[in-house]
């Protein structure tokens, strides 16, 4: 089967960690060995989010007075490289005998998106209350609540084509392992005068994975989190994991729009192609593959 994979942004830096290189490589080496183990049986692209990493490297460019900050397209390449670089590095270490590739890729937007008015994409780290609106007055800033506390949020436009899609499908084809369209790709315009130019935003990583994934004509696009499942009324008492799911019951959840939310809807929009999507946690990426684990999503189930 050709499997589209789509690591979390929190499955390399999780809620609470410090944002080290060496604390990446730590956790990359666990979502190292799940992928792994679908690349022995499967044709498998890889992609990731970059939201704790991003915003990392915005708040590195700003401490820095001797340079305008880089924008967030600029910034998405290179977090598309530092975490390719690890990722890649680690499935050739536990794979010696499989070529791994990292591409960068860009990803059109529409530069009218209602989403740059609007902006909802968390990124970087969780700040308190105080420490947030510090930064938000400091900095320009905008700020949105992400769970007990609060963090950046930037225009999340959606992804309407990927730019090197033919690259990636040859290289599949090679039967090369791909780690492409990192942290939703780099948000581009086309321009009529210019072509392709770079815009300031962060594509959500889950909507671009459905994209990637259908656009290469997967069997299974595999969103992984840190949660087995989906949780029917999360937060309460009869909270309960969510098995089986068309699009459309899926879509009638209330899910949180900055972590499953996106999931859901990503996981929807590619199982109306006919494909199925399963979201799940990262070391049960082989058992939600086969379907003993997480949230399946199919038109018909």
């Amino acid at each position: 089967m050709r499997v589209v994979a789509a690591l979390g942004g929190n499955a390399m830096i999780r809620r609470g960690q410090r944002a080290d290189a060496e604390v990446q490589r730590e956790n990359i080496a666990r979502a190292v060995d799940s992928l792994a183990e679908l690349a022995r049986e499967h044709e498998l692209i890889v992609t990731h989010g970059n939201g704790p990493q991003v915003g990392l490297l915005a708040l590195q460019a700003e401490a820095y007075a001797g340079a305008r900050p880089y924008p967030l397209d600029v910034l998405g390449a290179e977090s598309e490289g530092m975490i390719g670089y690890l990722l890649e590095q680690g499935l050739e270490n536990v794979m010696p005998d499989r070529r791994v590739a990292t591409l960068l890729t860009q990803v059109v937007v529409d530069p009218a998106d209602g989403a740059f008015d609007h902006p909802s994409k968390p990124i970087g780290p969780v700040y308190d209350r105080e420490e947030a609106e510090r930064l938000a007055a400091e900095r320009g800033f905008q700020i949105a609540p992400d769970g007990a506390g609060y963090r950046r949020v930037v225009a999340s436009p959606e992804p309407l084509r990927i730019v090197e899609v033919e690259s990636i499908r040859i290289l599949v084809q090679a039967g090369v392992i791909v780690v492409c369209t990192g942290g939703g790709g780099v948000p581009v315009a086309l321009s009529s005068d210019i072509g392709l130019v770079g815009v300031e935003a962060v594509i959500d990583k889950d909507l671009a994975a459905a994209l990637l994934a259908r656009e290469l004509s997967a069997d299974v696009l595999l969103l992984l989190t840190d949660v087995p499942a989906v949780q029917v009324g999360f937060g309460t008492p009869d909270a309960h994991p969510l098995s089986q799911a068309t699009p459309q019951e899926v879509r009638s959840l209330h899910l949180a729009a900055g972590s499953m939310g996106p999931k859901a809807e990503a996981a929807a929009r590619f199982a109306e192609t006919g494909g199925r999507a399963v979201i799940a946690a990262m070391e049960l990426a082989s058992e939600a593959l086969a379907g003993s684990a997480g949230t399946s999503v199919e038109l018909n189930r």
